[in-house]
């Protein structure tokens, strides 16, 4: 059974205007404006996205914000051609890394299971980093809403040299760069032709 375009919104807990927002009229941004975002906005979207799922209630994403001119060309000088431009001039970016040591915040985050840390410190070291990537991965799908719902655009990326971010930003060595994500209001020609999604039937299977 195929169900209306009416049915769907009307099946939904959240309002339509919500959905467009979050859903629907949402777009990746290639081009900003130059209206700044503010420390209020970031912290509003992490208080909000910070109830998303992830394994053992881990919490391996970090984020850094390149907000000054300098840490902007050390990051940009990383990525892609094509995505060079565009990151040198976003109002605020974000680099979205996975912690692969997340299991040291194990006993303040997930108290129940009081052998978490121990037993994660003696998977080794790629067991962490599968775990690490997974749940930030979720996290940042909750990110990416976040900058939705605070009216803003977001313009994910993944054309990076993610070895040269992490020796950059992250020397420590614990960390692993998935995502650099521009954030702002959008600009104009912000926006590629809306490309076609998979149907329901494309990708849904019953058992």
């Amino acid at each position: 059974m195929t169900i209306t375009e009416s049915e769907r919104t009307d099946v939904l807990a959240l309002p339509a205007d919500a959905q467009d927002l979050l859903f629907r009229a949402a777009r990746t941004a290639n081009s900003f404006t130059d209206e700044p975002v503010s420390e209020e906005q970031v912290q509003a979207i992490y208080e909000l996205v910070k109830w998303g799922p992830t394994a053992m209630n881990s919490q391996p994403l970090r984020v850094v914000l390149s907000r000054s001119p300098e840490s902007r060309e050390r990051l940009v000088r990383h990525m892609a051609e094509g995505n060079k431009a565009k990151t040198g001039t976003a109002p605020l970016v974000a680099i979205l890394a996975a912690d692969v040591d997340f299991h040291d915040e194990l006993p303040r985050v997930f108290p129940v299971y009081p052998g978490a840390r121990e037993n994660f410190a003696a998977a080794g070291d790629e067991v962490r980093e599968a775990n690490a990537k997974l749940s930030a991965g979720l996290q940042i799908g909750y990110f990416i809403m976040g900058v939705r719902a605070a009216g803003l655009a977001a313009g994910p990326m993944g054309g990076f040299d993610a070895a040269g971010i992490d020796a950059e930003f992250f020397p420590d060595g614990r960390h692993r760069t998935l995502v650099v994500v521009n954030i702002g209001r959008p600009g104009p020609d912000a926006w590629y032709d809306r490309q076609p999604r998979l149907e329901f039937t494309d990708v849904i299977t019953t058992v």
